[in-house]
């Protein structure tokens, strides 16, 4: 008799109940092994450090300080073959790159079809990259449009500095939080304001918004 193959084991990540226990459910009337929940960053990275899934599926949001895109650096950094589908009610532009950027193998929707999902799962499992029809489509139209957003524009270091401005913060408040002078952060500063072609902070808060660098 032929053996019959291991069930995926995914741990899944966000801090709304309900909708875990949705895609829960939903993941294992399709076959699909959930072996943990997490509901903060730290969980997240406790649990996957524990349980070593095969796939684990990233809120992008869980309204903390740490982002599902934190969580996925970490993880991969200790973990490089780990497989990571990120999950957000957004789909703006620049959360799609980003999750892919960062190496996930996905990005999904809240509200795709539960069978999208799983078929999500198996082929991230399979290390296949996954582009769901909706977001294939926008990252296409973004191909042949001009990438403006400040995670191309702008290097590590300067997009770092772009957000803590973003969030209101003065150059010497960024220069002790990163520990580099305040002359340096002045003249990132400028630079960063000539690449974007914007100077006044409201602008630069707006900016931050419309790329999900910072929320409201």
């Amino acid at each position: 008799m032929k053996e019959q193959a291991a069930a995926i084991r995914v741990l899944l990540a966000d801090d709304h109940p309900i909708v875990m226990t949705g895609f829960a459910m939903s993941l294992q009337g399709q076959g699909i092994e959930v072996i943990g929940q997490a509901k903060t960053p730290l969980e997240a990275i406790q649990q996957y450090t524990a349980l070593q899934p095969d796939v684990v599926i990233l809120d992008i949001r869980f309204g903390e300080q740490l982002s599902g895109f934190d969580v996925a650096k970490t993880i991969l950094q200790n973990h490089p073959s780990a497989r990571i589908i990120f999950l957000s009610q957004f789909d703006q532009d620049s959360f799609i790159k980003e999750a892919y950027r960062l190496g996930g193998r996905a990005f999904v929707t809240k509200d795709c079809d539960p069978a999208e999902l799983a078929q999500a799962v198996r082929k991230a499992h399979a290390g296949d990259l996954v582009f769901l029809p909706v977001i294939a489509e926008r990252l296409a139209n973004l191909s042949v449009q001009k990438d403006s957003s400040p995670q191309t524009l702008l290097d590590s270091r300067a997009l770092t500095i772009f957000t803590l401005l973003a969030e209101g913060l003065t150059n010497a408040e960024i220069a002790e939080q990163l520990d580099i002078s305040i002359k340096t952060v002045s003249n990132v500063s400028q630079v960063i304001k000539e690449k974007l072609g914007i100077q006044r902070q409201a602008d630069l808060t707006k900016l931050a918004l419309k790329h999900g660098l910072i929320q409201a």
